[in-house]
């Protein structure tokens, strides 16, 4: 499973990137709002640290399929080849997508609650379908169960679309996720950190090094004996 980084938090991508191993970065016109800055000014920067070839989604905010098409290819020609498109999961939306896989453009298909939307994005030759795990479960369904059954459509039906869950709470949902084997979550930062903070293993590691210091002296290492 493929770990995205979901924020526009410039300094945010930089350490993750820095430490963890990730794939990607998410955005939304949320997220970009938040920064209070240009959204290209905050892409342009995310793809500097992430790389050219690095997955980056960025989301069209025009309704209907011209004007989603039009900034799709605006979005590419300033972020390069491998952005993925957004694209809300509508009746537009799957109008979109089936004209830019057309022309070879990547696709992610967004705004996903239902099995049926990512049925038609797969079918319409999205590259992911994102499901909201959180908002799903928030509506009184249950969003792991959600996406693995969009995940189990597509299999079934050899379409070469990928889950690209979105929207979590915990690190336990991810882990579920990644145990049934979807292709991508993107997760916000503080839940990809959480994935591996745990106090017991930090209490194991200064024990471990408290007595190493005690047989051969504070501030000691391997690389000093």
């Amino acid at each position: 499973m493929k770990l995205i980084i979901d924020d526009a938090n410039v300094e945010a991508i930089k350490a993750l990137y820095e430490y963890y191993p990730v794939d990607g970065v998410t955005t939304n016109p949320s997220i970009l709002a938040k920064s209070g800055r240009n959204p290209y000014d905050v892409l342009g920067e995310i793809r500097g640290i992430i790389g050219p070839d690095a997955e980056l989604h960025v989301q069209v905010i025009s309704k209907d399929a011209e004007g989603m098409i039009k900034e799709a290819q605006v979005i590419r020609e300033k972020l390069g080849e491998k952005t993925y498109i957004k694209i809300p999961t509508t009746r537009e939306g799957l109008k979109a997508m089936k004209a830019l896989k057309k022309n070879g453009i990547n696709v992610t298909a967004t705004a996903i609650y239902t099995a049926q939307q990512a049925f038609l994005a797969g079918k319409a030759g999205a590259d992911y379908a994102a499901p909201y795990i959180n908002r799903i479960d928030n509506l009184g369904a249950n969003g792991i169960a959600t996406a693995k059954k969009i995940h189990d459509i597509f299999r079934l039906n050899n379409l070469p679309t990928s889950v690209l869950a979105a929207s979590f709470k915990n690190s336990q949902q991810v882990l579920e996720l990644a145990e049934y084997g979807v292709g991508a979550a993107t997760v916000s930062a503080d839940v990809i950190e959480g994935l591996l903070k745990n106090e017991v293993v930090s209490s194991a590691v200064d024990a471990f090094i408290a007595d190493f210091e005690g047989l051969v002296g504070e501030g000691m290492t391997m690389a000093d004996c």
